[in-house]
């Protein structure tokens, strides 16, 4: 984390006992179960090769009061999830800013393959207390970060990361998909600014280094999620949050040679959502939908084996 950003100097990891520290342990985890329905005709029936697996990280823009209003309704949301798995055989999500009343009854609408894991958002105010999020329209439960997996997650855990000291804690949530060889971890990294009491304090230095540490544990980990920086380059002021691995050891979905920049996600004309691994990649995908203000953004991996561990830096997607 760094006290001062137009320094460049990184801070001692202190925070004077009110710390913000690591989101603890899982506090919400939904998950279909077997008494789901049938699964929706199509559901998982896109493109793909049986050696590849397709992975995709969408910011759902599910949190009406966030300035989500005019970005579709729930329906919306979830017709673009089914064309995300039907068009583009999706079979891991990684979701921010989505109602957990929504995820649950998305899953369940999939089919009883479909299996769901939820964190929370949190406020935090000045005597540390933490309050969920609330979504404000017709009850759909709280806002948080989510993975959604067309088959069994194992393994779920909350990764520590510094977080703002009075404002909203978002996270990382990691759990392992065995169906599909894969380890995945989903980032919704703090904004600039975030920390109300320290509002020149910025976190996504530290929340970035956690999370490449995560994915360090295991070479069949796919990382990625809603970062809200641009890639690294001259045009980003804020380019020393990026570790040196993210784009040497890992490759981004969207990455060709030696180029950072790759295609936009957010309505703004900026990239700020990303996937990262070791696996060798055979694809990359900026989905185009009018159900929130960021697009999907799909990559497709080869398949990882248990007697083939991936090398880093293989391939480069089409």
């Amino acid at each position: 984390m760094q006290k001062h950003k137009e320094t460049g100097w990184r801070s001692v990891r202190r925070r004077f006992g009110r710390t913000a520290t690591a989101l603890g342990l899982l506090t919400s985890v939904a998950c279909t179960s077997a008494q789901a329905p049938a699964s929706i005709a199509g559901a998982g029936s896109g493109p793909g090769k049986p050696d590849e697996v397709a992975v995709a990280t969408w910011n759902m823009c599910g949190v009406r009061q966030w300035s989500c209003e005019r970005t579709g309704s729930p329906k919306d949301k979830f017709q673009q999830l089914r064309d995300l798995i039907g068009d583009s055989g999706v079979r891991v999500l990684l979701l921010q800013e989505v109602c957990s009343d929504d995820l649950s009854s998305s899953a369940l609408r999939l089919g009883p393959e479909w299996q769901s894991v939820f964190e929370p958002y949190a406020n935090v105010d000045a005597a540390g207390a933490r309050t969920a999020i609330q979504c404000t329209d017709n009850g759909r439960g709280r806002a948080g970060f989510a993975l959604l997996a067309a088959s069994r997650l194992t393994d779920v855990e909350v990764i520590p990361t510094e977080q703002p000291t009075v404002g909203l804690h978002r996270g990382i949530l990691c759990a392992r998909v065995p169906a599909q060889g894969l380890r995945v971890c989903n980032a919704h990294l703090s904004l600039r600014d975030s920390d109300d009491e320290h509002p020149d304090w910025d976190f996504r230095d530290d929340q970035l280094s956690s999370l490449f540490a995560a994915a360090s544990t295991d070479d069949r980990t796919v990382v990625g999620g809603d970062f809200n920086s641009p890639p690294p380059g001259q045009e980003n002021t804020a380019a020393w949050i990026w570790p040196s691995e993210a784009y040497t050891t890992y490759r981004e979905c969207d990455q060709k040679g030696g180029s950072r920049k790759g295609r936009p996600t957010h309505t703004d004309g900026m990239k700020i959502d990303y996937l990262f691994t070791v696996l060798p990649r055979t694809g990359c995908e900026v989905v185009n939908t009018k159900a929130s203000d960021h697009r999907p953004l799909v990559m497709r991996v080869s398949r990882p084996t248990e007697t083939a561990p991936a090398t880093p830096g293989v391939s480069t997607p089409s």
